[in-house]
């Protein structure tokens, strides 16, 4: 080796060196100027992976993800940082998915927008060659968002019918009614909490942290990830049906506390174990192996060629923050738009029916937190049928006031009332059956009004309001809550269908009371 090569080694080696820490300090302002524009749902986020257990399994997401930056360390080394002019794209797209979740009041939205410009701004700050070197890694950063409420009812329903096939093929007689299963020792009930969800959104991460920690072939990944998500599906149908099974002998008190002390993370470890024992011949992969030739890749002709729009680090680095900042100006400035709306509203009448006290057997009045009015009232035909009319208007839609948001509506949370099954939906209202000490049925209609659109989607609703805010367009927002109680499903239907009917088109009923027509 001649001198002067000697010699430019260690003086490259600085220069790496310098680059680095220029790259790193340059990556964390980045970070910072995010994180105060997105602070609202990264302090969301930590609530929710503290204190709701469904979400404790993401509080070792970043331990992860450092550990696998750990093990590329060697190679990231050899990497040159430098900032990169073409990121600003992707950082300004995944800044307006954040916008539109944010003025939604669309949390999930909001949350994955916050969380995917955290992963672009590597790019944008430290070059393509470092984010293709940690593309795993920055990937699994996605699992910091909470997902999995919105899968619950489904899996309700799921474990249910798990159940109910158990109990039968086990000789137990038992009739199911949605999520509530007879039997002759009592009325069980598969509730939230037994759906399954918090270990069905964690073995999904666990999973894929797996198959690409220990897996090389595409196809041993899908069938791993098949086996992830289905194992605790009928795990948790049989734990259900097990803890039915137990009550016909030793009782429902008896089954209920040994369900508490084995539901929980002793069970999940149960689950895990019984998964990766079950391929543990076909792990074919260390965990240290980074899955990336960098000499074919991240040091190639080609990333090369993509990487030669680098920019000056403080301009860039200044580029980087004034789109942060016009993106969090909009936001504030079209969250404070709100519509015009009446100081008062009222009921109307409604041809061949009349207004009468509202008495329940079982205290039901829906939850509209935030909305700047609300209306309940009960409706009675001279056949004697009676309709409860719940309803809603929001000026606008944000955090703490949003039509249509988890604990809001015709369920109410810490009352006497359960969900029991999906009840008649179709484009203008979904339908939920509920059930009040075992006996009481309520069958409840729900539909959403904002602008020209009647949905009973609070999806669909959800994406509209995205569009009118973003358009700083104010519309208000409507909800109404069509309700039978203690009849049975079809005597239930025909009475709102014959109540609708009587209003008029539900759409423009809905104007009428919100005082737009």
């Amino acid at each position: 080796m001649s001198p002067e090569a000697a010699a430019a080694m260690p003086q490259a080696g600085k220069s790496l060196l310098t680059a680095w820490r220029s790259g790193l300090i340059r990556l964390a302002a980045a970070w910072l100027a995010l994180g105060i524009a997105t602070w609202r749902d990264w302090a969301a986020m930590l609530d929710q992976w503290w204190n709701i257990s469904t979400y404790n399994h993401i509080l070792f997401v970043p331990l992860i993800v450092g550990w696998l930056i750990h093990l590329r360390r060697r190679e990231l080394v050899e990497i040159e940082p430098a900032p990169w002019w073409p990121g600003l794209a992707p950082l300004a797209a995944t800044m307006l998915v954040w916008l539109i979740g944010s003025v939604a009041g669309v949390n999930i939205v909001s949350q994955t927008g916050a969380v995917a410009s955290l992963i672009v701004i590597v790019p944008a700050i430290l070059g393509p060659r470092v984010a293709l070197a940690c593309a795993f890694p920055l990937a699994y950063l996605l699992f910091l968002v909470p997902f999995g409420d919105e899968m619950v009812p489904t899996l309700q329903m799921v474990t249910a019918d798990i159940v109910i096939w158990l109990t039968h093929l086990s000789g137990i007689e038992a009739v199911i009614d949605g999520v509530f299963i007879d039997t002759p020792v009592g009325l069980f009930e598969v509730a939230e909490a037994c759906s399954g969800v918090k270990f069905l959104v964690a073995m999904i991460a666990l999973g894929v942290l797996v198959c690409y920690a220990c897996f090389r072939g595409w196809m041993r990944r899908a069938i791993f990830m098949t086996a992830a998500i289905a194992l605790p599906i009928l795990a948790n149908g049989v734990r259900a049906w097990g803890t039915i099974f137990i009550a016909q002998s030793q009782g429902i008190e008896f089954a209920v506390g040994f369900d508490h002390i084995f539901y929980g993370w002793v069970f999940f470890a149960i689950v895990v174990f019984l998964l990766l024992a079950a391929f543990w011949r076909w792990f074919d992969r260390e965990p240290d192996e980074l899955g990336l030739d960098f000499q074919d890749h991240v040091h190639s002709d080609w990333l090369a060629r993509l990487s030669g729009a680098d920019a000056k680090p403080q301009a860039h680095l200044a580029s980087v923050v004034a789109l942060l900042s016009v993106v969090f100006a909009w936001n504030l400035s079209v969250s404070s738009v709100e519509a015009a709306i009446p100081e008062q509203i009222e009921l109307p009448q409604v041809n061949g029916w009349q207004r009468v006290d509202p008495v329940s057997q079982v205290d039901w009045q829906p939850r509209f937190a935030g909305a700047d009015h609300t209306l309940f009232g009960r409706y009675r035909d001279a056949a004697g049928r009676e309709v409860d009319v719940a309803y809603a208007l929001y000026a606008a839609q944000s955090e703490g006031r949003e039509a249509g948001a988890a604990g809001e509506g015709a369920l109410i949370p810490d009352t006497p009332w359960r969900w029991v099954a999906p009840w008649i939906t179709d484009t203008e209202a979904m339908g939920e059956e509920l059930m009040a000490y075992g006996d009481l049925r309520r069958h409840a209609v729900t539909s959403y009004r904002t602008g020209d659109t009647l949905t009973g989607s609070a999806a669909r609703l959800k994406l509209h309001s995205m569009k009118g805010r973003l358009t700083i367009a104010g519309e208000p927002t409507m909800t109404l809550i069509l309700s039978v109680e203690g009849t049975d499903s079809r005597t239930a239907e025909q009475t709102i269908a014959d109540f609708t009917a009587a209003t008029g088109d539900r759409g423009e009923w809905m104007d009428r009371i919100a005082g737009l027509r």
